[in-house]
């Protein structure tokens, strides 16, 4: 019995364990791609000046503080998730929940990441939003292709 139980735990810890890297596979990777191409784009290609280069750095520091809040809550949401999972054993209302309140932590970090791309584009002169704002698009539209 004490073995059955056990074997029951491991599965659905395990089973928690797939949805939260699923999740994370969805959004961190494709996220840390698409910036670091534009921030490759940015720091190198688009020969900034010092003041512009000055507002940049002041933009990113921002922003990776709430990106590591909201990544941080995200975390915290699968746990959740995890302990519904293992306490419904299907898909109840804490389960049901808890994929809710991922969503909205997931749908506030891309809003978050929007807003700090036009934040980003503020700063540059025109010709350089013109190389930016392509980067972006091809960042976007890749993988749908």
């Amino acid at each position: 019995m004490v073995n059955r139980r056990t074997l029951f735990v491991a599965l659905i810890a395990f089973l928690a364990a797939i949805v939260g890297v699923s999740v994370g596979r969805v959004l961190i990777p494709t996220h840390a791609a698409k910036g670091s191409e534009l921030h490759e784009l940015l720091h190198h290609d688009l020969k900034l000046d010092a003041n512009q280069q000055a507002k940049l750095d002041a933009l990113e520091q921002r922003f990776a503080v709430r990106r590591q809040a909201l990544e941080l809550e995200m975390r915290a949401d699968n746990v959740r998730l995890a302990d519904a999972i293992e306490a419904e054993h299907g898909n109840g209302p804490r389960v049901s929940a808890a994929v809710d309140a991922s969503h909205r932590a997931m749908g506030e970090l891309q809003k978050e990441t929007l807003a700090h791309i036009f934040a980003m584009r503020q700063i540059l002169r025109t010709d350089q939003a013109a190389v930016f704002d392509r980067a972006v698009v091809k960042a976007l539209t890749t993988d749908a292709r």
